[in-house]
């Protein structure tokens, strides 16, 4: 399922130490992040993690063209839909195999 509510976000929620944690372990800059969500990506939902609140999964390009996968949830604050970055890092070979696949069908569709 791909979330397509993009339009309702406002902005980013960050977490000092989520921030930290993913540049620590995966090299992966705040701004990088953020750049997926600007680069189109495709965004899933995943059930696996989803108790209590939506989580996702965002798969796409920083500007770089590194290939990250971003697990999110989107929270409200003062009347604004904020995405809350849980962790980013590179795709995996089977999840680029996957946005490569997914990205295809993307493109197909839209030039219906």
């Amino acid at each position: 399922m791909i979330y397509n509510k993009t339009n309702e976000i406002n902005g980013f929620d960050w977490d000092l130490g989520n921030i930290t944690k993913n540049f620590e372990k995966h090299g992966i800059t705040i701004i990088e992040t953020e750049e997926v969500f600007f680069n189109t990506p495709l965004i899933f939902l995943d059930h696996k993690h989803s108790n209590g609140e939506k989580r996702f999964h965002a798969y796409g390009p920083s500007n770089n063209k590194q290939l990250l996968l971003v697990a999110f949830t989107v929270r409200k604050k003062i009347s604004k839909n904020l995405i809350r970055v849980i962790s980013v890092r590179r795709m995996s070979k089977n999840e680029r195999l996957f946005y490569e696949k997914e990205s295809k069908k993307r493109k197909t569709s839209e030039r219906k």
